[in-house]
């Protein structure tokens, strides 16, 4: 009979606050990259705000990686 394994508090408070800087900083990035963009090249609201969607979608992708490879490192379920 295999034993519920217990979830690993440490590296569950590391992983978030990690997630939470980064993703903070990047979809950040995202945001500010589409709006200077956009009138940058004087494009209007609506391209502006279809960069930045996109941006964020980049910016969502890159969380994605950054969560994969700090289960890898930092595994939240464990013994």
């Amino acid at each position: 009979m295999a034993q519920a394994k217990g979830v690993n508090t440490r590296n569950l408070v590391t992983v978030l606050s990690i997630m939470i800087l980064v993703g903070t900083e990047v979809f950040g990035v995202a945001i500010a990259g589409g709006w200077a963009i956009a009138g940058l090249f004087e494009l209007g609201h609506i391209v502006g705000y279809a960069l930045m969607g996109i941006f964020s979608l980049f910016a969502l992708y890159i969380l994605t990686i950054l969560w994969r490879r700090c289960m890898a490192v930092e595994p939240i379920t464990g013994a």
